[in-house]
């Protein structure tokens, strides 16, 4: 399997080794031209939210990867991947009195950003993913999914709420399942 990391600001190592180590071949995304390289799924790490869908927008990235995964191709997000994607952002505003930008709007949830807290909030714990149970989770200033459309799977919660979903062609986490596999 061919996987792309979006590669321009965040956790994206943590991403590229986490594949690596499921055995695929793993690319960075960084301009338009990696885009020609062809990928079987694309994967979205965590980092600032906000920055990344600036620099997609900046780079040219946006558009080709947004009708990428509107054809089909295959997702993975974890924390800022997953607010990149969601249809929703269920934030009051910023000190500034401006509200988050929505990227893709390609999940069917709604998401609040920090939710769990700032960067000293991170927290790790232990709860069951897809069935398997005593899975490590590990949140650092993660979104919360606070609604989720009814043909979204959940696959995992922390106290009642959704923290990982599927939906067709994506997968997405609140946490960090690349530093836990």
């Amino acid at each position: 399997m061919k996987v792309g990391v979006l590669a321009v600001q965040g956790a994206f190592a943590e991403m590229e080794a986490y594949w690596r180590g499921k055995g695929a071949d793993v690319f960075e995304i960084r301009q338009r031209a990696d885009l020609a390289q062809g990928l079987d799924l694309l994967a979205l790490p965590g980092g600032e939210s906000t920055v990344q869908g600036k620099l997609l927008k900046d780079l040219g990235l946006f558009d080709p990867l947004k009708e990428r995964i509107d054809g089909g191709l295959p997702v993975f997000a974890t924390c800022a991947g997953l607010i990149l994607l969601a249809e929703k952002i269920d934030d009051p505003g910023r000190r500034d009195g401006t509200r988050p930008e929505k990227w893709f709007g390609v999940l069917p949830v709604m998401v609040r950003r920090n939710a769990y807290g700032r960067q000293l909030g991170s927290f790790m714990t232990y709860g069951v993913f897809d069935g398997q149970p005593n899975v490590p989770m590990t949140f650092i200033r993660a979104p919360a999914i606070t609604a989720v459309s009814p043909d979204v799977e959940v696959l995992s919660t922390h106290l009642g709420a959704p923290t990982a979903v599927r939906w067709r062609n994506i997968t997405a986490f609140t946490w960090h399942p690349e530093l836990a596999f």
